[in-house]
């Protein structure tokens, strides 16, 4: 099923996303023009797969359980804040705290993530195939911050548990956070 944002309210294309009718077999849906709008794909809590064609706003797909969402574009803020499972493919760039507070499931941005990626994770895993900005994992409890490019200054800052793999250069690490050589 598709959405078109431009001839849909988004409080209507959540609403059907979040209730649609669970008897009947339709689980892939596609958003087009998501013109950068907010808070889209939040709150979902079913095994369905989402399309979305585009850049999106703030806290896209938070809230997420079981879901699987894949942006063909960039986000803004706070990109699967909160998500408990599910998965977010980001086929573009994020910007500030992508992922925060994420207790579980997987986040992946193939791009770069902006500062805070990963702030007061307690269970998400999250990949980045670029770098990220500065304070990535900052609070982070539990789960991976797996980066495949650089990270910015105070990486992993008041760290608790959780683990971070940087395939680049770290500028700096932040208290608390000690680094382990592989093997």
């Amino acid at each position: 099923m598709n959405f078109d944002l431009n001839k849909k309210t988004l409080r209507e294309v959540n609403q059907h996303l979040q209730n649609f009718d669970r008897k009947k077999n339709t689980r892939k849906f596609e958003i087009s023009n998501p013109q950068g709008q907010h808070a889209i794909c939040a709150g979902l809590k079913d095994d369905i797969d989402i399309t979305i064609k585009g850049h999106t706003g703030y806290y896209c797909a938070g809230m997420n359980q079981k879901a699987t969402v894949t942006v063909h574009g960039n986000v803004g803020t706070g990109v699967a804040e909160n998500m408990m499972s599910g998965k977010i493919i980001v086929k573009g760039n994020a910007s500030q705290s992508a992922g925060a507070t994420g207790h579980g499931g997987a986040l992946i941005i193939e791009g770069d993530a902006s500062s805070r990626c990963g702030i007061s994770m307690k269970g998400i895993d999250i990949v980045v195939k670029g770098s990220v900005g500065h304070m990535s994992a900052f609070m982070a409890q539990k789960g991976n911050l797996v980066v495949m490019g650089d990270a910015d200054a105070d990486l992993g800052d008041s760290i608790y548990e959780a683990k971070i793999f940087v395939k680049g250069k770290v500028k700096n690490l932040g208290a608390d956070c000690v680094e382990k050589k592989n093997g």
